[in-house]
């Protein structure tokens, strides 16, 4: 079968194209550039916990390190010359990690060096595309423009994306919503370690907002939200900012520092009226565009990915499935217009308008409360989107149980005991593209797993995992937030709670897996990768079907 085309190769694209071939999927990345990054410390990106661990799983490293990116030890609202709040992070609040752009890139980029079915096609920018039944056909400009065949197409080409112009697909929105200079430094503040937001500073060119960002190395991204209709920002006029900001923030002494890298980051917000047509697909920036009020783009791009990903190997390997390929842009469209339209309605209030009283409460701790959780991962401005209203949501039943996770959001990355007797992370898990179940058994890890696994409802439960519409890995948690002991948890490819039971549900975990994976499905023996021949896995699964009492629909 022919590879997935990605058009693009942004931190999106390849994460994208890492995760196929993680699931033995080969793709083709089309990079209309010369294959390297420009190196610039005033572009960074902020990810959250899910979207930090979904890319150092596929890079196989950790952003942490003091060589590449930072995780925040804490935060700091400031409003004048008032501390207004301050928030430690640890394992209750997990750290947001922050990284120059072209490190994750570069890092995307060494992990696909050692990646046999990813293929990255440089100087090679899309000019035309058509579909048939079969596939698609593409055809590329360039010293090295060709013609290419592929299974699906995702644009991952960013905001001028020529995938969307090619399928056309409206990109309305608005332009401008805000702009900020931007500016890296090395420098040593009175708070190592933690951001900071300074609403309303003191001195004459602070400016409405300050935003000052750890870097590693004692490097600071600094931000300055400008006025909507502000003169062009000057290298002076940036100097004299820098110099009354560290001042502002030092005690009223400018303390040395080293200018780096300098910018102005303009805020668009658009959203793609479809985001699949066909066999191609939208993702990242392509798809819309984020920024204001902490919200990050790139960090939604990644979520798109993640979501994809599992939904296309699928499709890859055992045939189309309509329902799971339009839950895409059900999902993650519905999740970044959501984001869009909080951003929306807060701007009015949070930068001086009238704006909505009953949304945003007229006092300065309502509104550094909304800031604050945007910046930090919270609230409708941040937190990870839920899928509660998906197509592929289970369907209510006695059975389900109450858990600390709402069905649809992104599961705690709790420690588990793997089929080998190994402890590690739930999210490490994660990415091959397999279902997970996870049996919260509080006491299990004081007993060898020997003892326990042929013991209790383990058997039962095994079978029914092993009787699953599609490979599952099934895990045991010494205690899952919420849960109650001898609860199910069932969990999609991408990390999101499908639901939880009461015990083992056989009939309803079947169920609730068919589901998940778009409807009925009947796995098509044999398949275009390699691995991919599962006529004894299929024959063991339907014994233990048998075994369970389950009825394949």
């Amino acid at each position: 079968m022919d590879p997935v085309i990605v058009v693009g190769a942004g931190p999106v694209g390849l994460a994208l194209a890492l995760a196929l071939a993680r699931q033995s999927v080969p793709t083709v990345v089309l990079d209309e550039g010369p294959g390297k990054d420009e190196h610039r410390l005033a572009r960074t990106v902020v990810l959250r916990e899910d979207t930090a661990a979904f890319v150092e799983r596929l890079a196989g490293r950790s952003f942490g390190a003091t060589e590449s990116g930072a995780r925040w030890t804490g935060w700091r609202s400031v409003r004048r010359k008032q501390l207004m709040r301050e928030l430690d992070f640890g394992a209750e609040a997990p750290a947001p990690l922050h990284l120059p752009q072209h490190v994750l890139t570069g890092a995307l980029r060494d992990a696909i060096g050692d990646e046999p079915l990813v293929e990255i096609a440089v100087e090679n920018k899309l000019d035309s595309l058509e579909q048939d039944a079969g596939g698609l056909t593409a055809h590329t400009r360039g010293p090295k423009g060709t013609w290419w065949r592929g299974s699906y197409l995702v644009g991952c080409d960013g905001s001028r994306s020529t995938v969307r112009k090619l399928l056309d697909i409206r990109f309305p929105g608005r332009t401008a919503v805000e702009r900020h200079a931007v500016a890296a430094l090395r420098t040593e503040l009175p708070w190592p370690g933690q951001a900071l937001l300074h609403r309303m500073p003191p001195w004459r060119h602070g400016g409405a907002e300050v935003t000052g960002r750890p870097l590693a190395d004692g490097v600071w991204r600094i931000d300055w939200l400008l006025p909507p209709r502000g003169d062009l920002v000057t290298p002076d006029a940036l100097v004299v900012r820098i110099r009354e900001t560290l001042a502002g923030w030092c005690g009223g002494s400018t303390p040395p520092y080293e200018l780096l890298d300098t910018g102005v980051h303009t805020v668009h917000h658009r959203l793609a009226r479809r985001w699949r047509v066909g066999r191609a697909f939208l993702a990242g920036d392509a798809a819309h565009l984020l920024g204001a009020l902490g919200s990050q783009g790139l960090d939604e791009g990644l979520r798109d990915a993640d979501n994809l990903a599992w939904k296309l190997a699928l499709a890859w390997h055992h045939g189309a499935r309509e329902s799971l390929l339009d839950s895409y842009q059900v999902e993650r469209r519905a999740g970044v217009a959501a984001r869009l339209r909080a951003a929306d309605q807060s701007l009015p209030a949070l930068r001086g308008g009238k704006g909505l009283r009953s949304y945003v409460p007229g006092s300065a701790r309502g509104h550094d409360t909304l800031l604050t959780d945007g910046h930090v991962g919270r609230g409708p401005l941040g937190a990870p989107p839920s899928y509660a209203d998906s197509p592929l949501a289970a369907a209510p039943s006695e059975s389900v149980t109450v858990v600390g996770t709402e069905p649809g959001a992104p599961v705690a990355d709790v420690r588990v005991t793997a089929p080998d007797g190994s402890f590690v992370q739930l999210r490490d898990r994660l990415g091959t593209g397999h279902l997970i179940v996870v049996l919260v058994a509080p006491g299990t890890v004081v007993w060898e797993r020997r003892h326990w696994v042929t013991a209790g409802i383990m058997p039962r439960l095994a079978a029914a995992v092993t009787a699953l519409p599609h490979p599952a890995e099934l895990l045991v948690a010494e205690s899952y937030p919420g849960a109650a002991a001898h609860s199910v948890l069932l969990v999609r490819p991408d990390g999101h709670l499908v639901t939880a039971l009461s015990g083992v549900r056989p009939a309803e975990l079947y169920a609730a897996a068919e589901t998940a994976l778009g409807g009925a499905v009947t796995p098509r023996l044999g398949g275009g990768a390699k691995g991919a021949d599962r006529s004894d896995e299929a024959g063991e699964a339907g014994e233990a079907q048998r075994a369970a009492g389950v009825t394949r629909r």
